[in-house]
């Protein structure tokens, strides 16, 4: 049987998107080629017909999610002090907290992007320092940037943590109004 011309590049799409929700969910590690494949209705050597290895596959998965984390947190390449505290508010949220898939890949492959090889950890360098610039141009300053991005990532970790609705909430309240209040401090840009 013969496939489309598109046939592989739909399929590699289809178990990048399938491998990251499953790698958000539950992490990386614990799912095998097989399970990954299966996901989306193929025999586990048909994998190697679009990555060379697991290892390939992660990276792919850690440049696409942080692209798209990069889209959803720069307000889509216009962005002002307005859509950031929306971008916040959304990011702190109950439902991130409830649904790790349809998020930020940072709080729950962080661990894996960091013992990671070198090249995952520089394509995940590269999407964090873009999310950085477009904030620090918005704060006007480096340092906060930095301090902010950090504290939502681990605002969120913190949170998913917790068992208790009430405890997640006030995790991410008491942390989004520490940073509405560091930048009422700082002038923005």
């Amino acid at each position: 049987m013969r496939y489309s011309a598109n046939h592989k590049m739909e399929t590699r799409e289809k178990l990048l998107a399938s491998s990251a929700v499953s790698a958000k969910k539950s992490g990386f590690s614990t799912v095998g080629v097989d399970g990954l494949m299966k996901a989306i209705g193929l025999s586990g050597g048909a994998f190697y017909s679009h990555f060379s290895s697991k290892d390939e596959l992660f990276k792919a998965i850690v440049e696409r999610e942080l692209a798209h984390s990069l889209d959803r947190l720069s307000g889509e390449g216009v962005m002002d002090s307005a859509k950031l505290e929306r971008c916040l508010r959304q990011y702190l949220s109950m439902s991130h907290v409830e649904q790790p898939e349809a998020g930020c890949a940072l709080p729950v492959l962080g661990a894996e992007i960091a013992r990671s090889d070198q090249q995952v950890r520089e394509v995940a360098q590269t999407w964090i320092c873009r999310l950085h610039e477009g904030w620090a141009q918005i704060l006007g300053s480096d340092s906060l940037a930095w301090t902010i991005l950090s504290q939502c990532v681990g605002a969120l970790v913190v949170a998913r943590m917790l068992v208790t609705p009430e405890i997640q909430r006030d995790v991410l309240k008491s942390n989004h109004d520490e940073i509405r209040r560091r930048m009422a401090e700082q002038p923005l840009g």
